[in-house]
C-alpha cells in the first residue's frame, strides 16, 4: 500500500484525507504569554491550505512553567482559547484534521524563561530541575487533560501528547532520567502511569470523538528500545488512542543499541499488531519516494517537518509529479518568507545548519 491519497480514517474523529501530516515545528512565532500570533497562524494555515491531511501545531505549553522554548504557543489559560479557536477554525475549514500539540519540557525548560528552577520526575544536577512532588505530579496530568479540554473547546478535532525527546513525559518513561520511588517510578509499569494516566483522563472527558495521539521516540535521553516497543503495543492493544506518531530522527537507519540492529528501527514498530490504532513515523522523510517507502514499509502515514518547511503545499507537489524532490539546502530567506515562514521562524531556521543561505536575500 503506497497510496499517499487515500484517505485514512481513525477509530475517532474525522479522516485525513491523505497520508501527509504536517510534523509539530518549534518556530517561536508566537507571543511571550502564549497566544497565538498572526505569524503563526499563516505558517499553521498555508500549511493546511497546501494540502496536508492533518494540520499540527508547534507543541503547546500545558502549564506556564513547562514552556521550552521562546515565543511557544500556549494551551494552558482560556486566555489562549480566542487565538486557537481561531485557529482551528481556518485548519477545518481547509479539510484538514487539526491537531494541538500538548507539550511540557519538564528539565529541558530554561530557567530564565520561567523565571524559576525546571521541574522533572526527579532531582536533575546538570540542569537544575527539581523534583516533582506527589501533588504536583496530579496537579501536571490534570493540566495535560485540561488542556485537551481546552483544545476541543477551540474546535480542534484531536490532541497530540507529545511523549518524545526528553520532555516531561518521555522524562517519566526514561529509567536514566527517573529516579522516583513512587507510584510514578521504578518499573517500566510504573514510569508509563504518567502517560496512562493522562490518556484515561482525556479519554474520560473529551468528547467520545475526539482524535488522540501520542508522539514517542524510542532512543536517546536515556530511553530504552525494548520498553518503548512494549508501551507502543500496550497503548496499541488498549485502542484508547487513535494513532502512534513515532518519532524516529531517521525513518530508514538501524537502532542504536547493537542488540537490536540488522534491521530498520521503524521495523521494530510496523510488525507490532496494531488494531485500529493508526502508526505514523517522522524522520528525514523528504522526496516523494520516502513517503512512498515507508508505507510501504508498513507505516499508515508520514509526518513531514523539513519538507514542509520548504514547501507550504508539500503534498499538493508530490500529487502533481510523482517524483518530486524538495528544493536543494541552502535555501534563500527570501524562498521561506514566499513558503510563509516570519523573520523570527527564518531566524531560527538559520541555527540549522546548511539550512539558510545568509549571504542571499
Amino acid at each position: 500500500m503506497t497510496d499517499l491519497f487515500a484517505p485514512l480514517s481513525f477509530r475517532r474523529g474525522p479522516a485525513m484525507k491523505n497520508r501527509f501530516m504536517l510534523a509539530p515545528l518549534t518556530n517561536l512565532q508566537s507571543f511571550p504569554d502564549g497566544k497565538l500570533s498572526d505569524d503563526e497562524f499563516r505558517w499553521l494555515t498555508f500549511r493546511a491550505e497546501g494540502g496536508f491531511g492533518a494540520t499540527m501545531t508547534c507543541a503547546a505549553h500545558v502549564q506556564r512553567i513547562g514552556q521550552g522554548f521562546p515565543g511557544q504557543l500556549g494551551v494552558f489559560s482560556d486566555d489562549h482559547l480566542p487565538g486557537l479557536t481561531r485557529l482551528a477554525s481556518a485548519i477545518n475549514a481547509q479539510g484538514s484534521l487539526s491537531i494541538v500539540q500538548l507539550h511540557h519540557a519538564g528539565m529541558r525548560t530554561p530557567r530564565d524563561l520561567i523565571g524559576e528552577a525546571p521541574v522533572c520526575p526527579s532531582d536533575d544536577a546538570e540542569t537544575g530541575a527539581r523534583a516533582l512532588t506527589g501533588a504536583e505530579v496530579a496537579a501536571l496530568i490534570e493540566d495535560f487533560v485540561s488542556a485537551a479540554e481546552r483544545a476541543e473547546k477551540a474546535g480542534f478535532q484531536g490532541v497530540e501528547l507529545h511523549g518524545a525527546h526528553g520532555y516531561i513525559i518521555s522524562q517519566f518513561l526514561s529509567p536514566e532520567i527517573n529516579h522516583r520511588t513512587d507510584a510514578y517510578g521504578g518499573s517500566a509499569e510504573n514510569r508509563a502511569r504518567l502517560l496512562l494516566e493522562i490518556i484515561d483522563g482525556v479519554r474520560a472527558r473529551c468528547h467520545p470523538d475526539f482524535n488522540l495521539g501520542v508522539r514517542l521516540s524510542p532512543e536517546r535521553f536515556g530511553l530504552q528500545l525494548a520498553d518503548i516497543i512494549a508501551l507502543a503495543q500496550q497503548l496499541m492493544r488498549e485502542g484508547k488512542v487513535d494513532y502512534l506518531d513515532m518519532s524516529l530522527w531517521d525513518v530508514f537507519k538501524e537502532p542504536m543499541e547493537e542488540a537490536f540492529q540488522g534491521r530498520s528501527l521503524m521495523s521494530w514498530f510496523t510488525e507490532l499488531e496494531r488494531g485500529e490504532v493508526r502508526l505514523g513515523v517522522a524522520g528525514k522523510i523528504t522526496t516523494a519516494q520516502d513517503a512512498r517507502a515507508v508505507l510501504a514499509a508498513g507505516a499508515d502515514f508520514a509526518v513531514i517537518g523539513r519538507a514542509a518547511i520548504l514547501h507550504h503545499d508539500y503534498p499538493l507537489k508530490i500529487q502533481a509529479n510523482p517524483d518530486f524532490t524538495p528544493v536543494a539546502l541552502p535555501v534563500s530567506r527570501a524562498h521561506l518568507a514566499a513558503e510563509g515562514l516570519s523573520e523570527t521562524f527564518i531566524g531560527y531556521m538559520s541555527t540549522w545548519k546548511g539550512f539558510v543561505a545568509e549571504d542571499q536575500a
